[in-house]
């Protein structure tokens, strides 16, 4: 309604209006952002630190990190994209990432946190939860997804860090191969006086998926038969509705 009536006021308002909606929707429309360049370089608002925030949120998310990891991994001599090591080398980059930030692996992370039995069980953020959504079982074997505030920001700037130090070290075109990509990580938290995880970890991540499934189901299951207050009262609402629209009179045919 806005756009529509901004396109049709014939005035020197409705010119910037459409000057501003030809760039900054557009690029929003494109590429899923747009930014006030000069307001973020205002030394004077935090929005910059903000940004800086969101970006590190976004760029650990574990479908994009991963995207990254081997990006970064395809610079090394010995790559092979159809090789299982490809795999194992985002989980031993992912879990030593997670054991510098919290000092535990993403398995154990899920293994011990998932929980039937806890609110959201047990989880803290899941896809579509600014929408008012519940937990999907695609949220569950994710470890980020289980983390406290301070976990994740740490998590955060750790992974951002690493992957600003990655880049710049590809960009040398030196020769690299998987070890010596494991090699600088580790550098690279020693760096942070950072813990480096040396083991595989107590819990397997196919235990842990297992568990979180089982979990969900569990947490599901409870759910539908113990609704919340909320969940109560909107079906109530429903059966009123339904009650209403039973009990009016019916229109007798002309």
């Amino acid at each position: 309604m806005i756009l529509a009536i901004g396109f049709r006021v014939r005035s020197p308002r409705g010119t910037q209006f459409r000057r501003w909606a030809s760039t900054v929707l557009s690029e929003y429309l494109v590429k899923g952002f747009a930014m006030d360049d000069e307001r973020l370089k205002d030394p004077d608002s935090d929005y910059f630190d903000e940004l800086l925030e969101r970006i590190r949120d976004i760029r650990s998310s574990e479908k994009l990190f991963y995207k990254k990891v081997l990006e970064i991994y395809a610079t090394s001599v010995d790559y092979d994209p159809k090789a299982e090591t490809s795999g194992r080398f985002f989980q031993a980059v992912q879990n030593k990432m997670h054991w510098a930030a919290h000092g535990h692996t993403a398995a154990e992370v899920i293994n011990s946190r998932a929980n039937a039995d806890r609110d959201h069980m047990g989880l803290t953020s899941w896809a579509n939860q600014s929408k008012g959504g519940p937990p999907r079982k695609a949220d569950v074997d994710i470890a980020k997804n289980y983390l406290e505030d301070e976990e994740i920001a740490a998590l955060n700037r750790i992974v951002s860090a690493y992957l600003e130090f990655a880049e710049f070290q590809a960009m040398g075109r030196r020769q690299m191969t998987m070890k010596d990509w494991i090699s600088k990580l580790d550098d690279f938290l020693r760096l942070g006086d950072r813990d480096v995880l040396t083991h595989a970890g107590k819990c397997s991540a196919l235990t842990a998926k297992l568990k979180s499934v089982e979990e969900f189901e569990r947490w599901r299951k409870r759910a539908i038969e113990n609704p919340s207050p909320a969940e109560r009262h909107f079906m109530e609402a429903i059966g009123n509705v339904k009650q209403l629209a039973k009990s009016r009179p019916k229109k007798r045919p002309n």
